[in-house]
């Protein structure tokens, strides 16, 4: 199903008003580069279409999971998107910026990048206690233990590491 709805029978009827379930398998993956639904997802949105003077009010509601990985330790981790966004689509505007229904349909697709994509983390994490990684080695550090390393030689002394050995 497409995110393409036909609104002909609200047009110009303030006051009439439908309500549908749409069921859409992403075509491409949706996010940013760092969060993003994985194309192939089922995106569920719970829509309403209202007619009103001006044209057609959407809401919509509904959920999708979201794939990313940890800021500080790279693991992957699975995040639920909620969807949730109301938009008058206009019989005719002239601001370039506002939604139009064109054809006697509404395309909910850039309604639902601007509602969702501000909306993502910048810094997904898999839990708010994540040490992440260590600088120096690059192994997972654990919350609570100690990981340690031998402590750096001066580089003034580094020509004196070998001294003694023979």
């Amino acid at each position: 199903m497409t995110l393409v709805i036909a609104v002909r029978d609200l047009m110009h009827k303030p006051g009439h008003m439908r309500e549908i379930e749409l069921d859409h398998e992403l075509t491409a993956n949706f996010g940013t580069d760092l969060v993003y639904a994985p194309k192939g997802s089922q995106l569920t949105l719970d829509v309403r279409l209202e007619s009103v003077h001006e044209g057609i009010l959407v809401t919509a509601t509904g959920e999708v999971d979201a794939q990313a990985e940890c800021a500080r330790c790279l693991d992957p981790v699975t995040i639920p998107i909620d969807i949730d966004f109301q938009e008058l689509f206009h019989y005719n505007s002239a601001d370039e910026d506002d939604f139009v229904v064109g054809q006697d349909v509404v395309d909910l697709e850039q309604a639902l990048v601007d509602a969702v994509v501000p909306n993502l983390p910048l810094k997904p994490l898999c839990s708010e206690d994540c040490a992440g990684l260590c600088s120096g080695c690059g192994e997972k550090l654990a919350p609570g233990e100690e990981h340690a390393h031998e402590a750096p030689v001066d580089p003034r002394f580094s020509a004196l590491k070998d001294f003694g050995k023979d």
